[in-house]
């Protein structure tokens, strides 16, 4: 994860990080392609809060919309139990043959489903219930997906968003200002569609949803009704 792009700074990042779980070799060889490649990931903090949502819910299946070479779904294969199920989408083909590599040497390859392609289409041919969902994909979509994943969750089951308040691509001076009420204008639509996702989700009277400056931001829904 780009530091600039982290929600926490200075000393208060520094400690959060370093009181999060400690990853496994694989998950530091990992944290190292990361660094070397410069490619987003969500960092230890995140993973580690990934993996406890997963075993407060007694998860045994999860749904990620988007999940690059598969550091996300590391962590949340670590709370899964031996016929778990967790699906990758990727609309990269590399970057889902380093995932299941790495998967694969963790010793989790028997249960997760490693899908190349658009994860809305993908969502489309797997039955529910999914009782954790990640949504890490294109951020104008994060709505679709919600509404995607909805009748496939039960009560219980948990919804994670990631980049809930930053990212590269996302303005969170206008996304502060549509929270508190404003009409920004000259949006992008990556920022609207985060916040879009934020209304839908905070308006569904089915879900409970908290944001935690984890990382870029995380947005936890917790399906009640």
């Amino acid at each position: 994860m780009d530091g600039e792009d982290a929600v926490l700074d200075g000393d208060v990042e520094r400690f959060v990080r370093a009181m999060a779980p400690e990853p496994d070799e694989t998950l530091r060889e990992m944290d190292a392609y990361a660094e070397e490649a410069d490619f987003p990931h969500v960092g230890p903090e995140v993973g580690g809060f990934l993996r406890l949502v997963a075993r407060m819910v007694g998860a045994k299946r999860v749904f990620e919309f988007g999940s690059g070479y598969g550091y996300s779904a590391y962590w949340f294969a670590e709370a899964l139990p031996e016929d778990g199920e967790l699906v990758l989408t990727e609309v990269d083909a590399d970057e889902l043959e380093l995932a299941e590599t790495y998967l694969e040497r963790g010793g989790y390859h028997d249960i997760a489903r490693y899908e190349l392609g658009d994860a809305m289409e993908t969502v489309g041919q797997y039955d529910g219930p999914f009782d954790v969902v990640l949504i890490d994909h294109q951020k104008h979509r994060y709505a679709d997906a919600f509404e995607a994943i909805k009748p496939k969750l039960p009560i219980g089951g948990a919804i994670i968003a990631d980049n809930a308040m930053r990212a590269g691509i996302i303005d969170f001076d206008q996304l502060l200002e549509i929270a508190e009420g404003g009409s920004p204008t000259d949006v992008n639509e990556h920022t609207q569609g985060i916040a879009t996702y934020l209304e839908t989700v905070r308006a569904d009277p089915d879900f409970e949803t908290v944001v935690l400056p984890l990382g870029e931001g995380i947005a936890l829904s917790y399906r009640i009704s």
